[in-house]
């Protein structure tokens, strides 16, 4: 693949995932500096927001079907709206099988059909890194609660038929070169 290719050849979609304290956020904006499309952010944590300023507190089992109805849609259209080259998706529609888990719910069938019809071509998933800094996150979990849900959104993508690829706790910029390595993408350059 060339550096034409990731902006102009078709359409490939690539997930970013992992549970909390992952460092997904400092990859997304090595994946932005190096030029490459990529989510602004994470479509839930706005949705999130928005409920939470709804309902006046945190969101609560009850509340969650609604919740994650909302942010599949999200997930679904930002899927459709990408149409040519490479693109880098912050979360992808199997994230939804792993948060539900952890809040109890089953998978429902908007959310089965989703998974059916929008497929990526990979999913990267960040080993969780040593440390959880991040207090504005959606959901604050103590270290135990960090890695079910790490597993739980992995085993989302096992049930949803596919194989991710996992990518070493490592420096930012060096996760980004494993991941174009094995996405066989041009090495981002680091001139400034």
């Amino acid at each position: 693949m060339t550096i034409n290719d990731i902006h102009t050849g078709p359409a490939r979609r690539y997930v970013i995932t992992g549970g909390p304290s992952a460092g997904k956020e400092s990859v997304i904006e090595a994946i932005v500096k190096a030029g490459m499309s990529c989510s602004a952010e994470e479509a839930a944590r706005e949705i999130y927001r928005q409920h939470r300023a709804r309902l006046g507190r945190h969101l609560q089992r009850d509340d969650r079907r609604d919740y994650s109805r909302e942010v599949l849609r999200a997930f679904i259209d930002e899927f459709k709206a990408h149409t040519q080259g490479v693109r880098f998706y912050n979360r992808g529609i199997p994230d939804g099988y792993g948060w539900d888990r952890f809040f109890g719910l089953e998978p429902y069938a908007e959310l089965e059909e989703a998974n059916q019809l929008y497929r990526y071509d990979a999913i990267l998933v960040l080993d969780p890194l040593d440390t959880f800094e991040d207090e504005h996150d959606v959901v604050w979990a103590q270290d135990r609660e960090i890695r079910r849900v790490h597993e739980l959104i992995v085993q989302g993508y096992y049930d949803a038929g596919y194989s991710p690829i996992f990518i070493p706790a490592d420096a930012p910029e060096e996760r980004l070169d494993f991941i174009c390595a094995n996405l066989r993408l041009p090495r981002p350059s680091r001139e400034e």
